[in-house]
């Protein structure tokens, strides 16, 4: 799978893990280098807190396009050290 946006590709793994749709990379896999700071935090009921990256390609910014579960929940654990993509990020195989 790849994670691609603006052109460029910020992410590659075979090893992803679907939860509800979603690819979860490996961190090892993600290009940090594409990466920008975000303070943005959600919460999932069964996931727990959310945290964010936002993701600065050719001069342009996609706010809070990366998440991740630093602390997933025991039913979440799976995706622990993983980032999923959304905001016009394309997965593909």
């Amino acid at each position: 799978m790849k994670a691609v946006w603006n052109g460029v590709v910020i992410a590659e793994s075979d090893d992803t893990v679907v939860v509800e749709g979603n690819h979860y990379f490996p961190e090892a896999a993600v290009n940090r280098h594409y990466l920008a700071f975000s303070n943005h935090r959600t919460s999932c009921a069964w996931k727990g807190q959310a945290r964010y990256h936002s993701l600065l390609v050719n001069g342009e910014l996609n706010p809070d396009a990366v998440w991740y579960y630093p602390e997933p929940s025991e039913a979440a654990a799976n995706i622990k050290g993983r980032l999923a993509f959304w905001k016009g990020v394309q997965v593909v195989d």
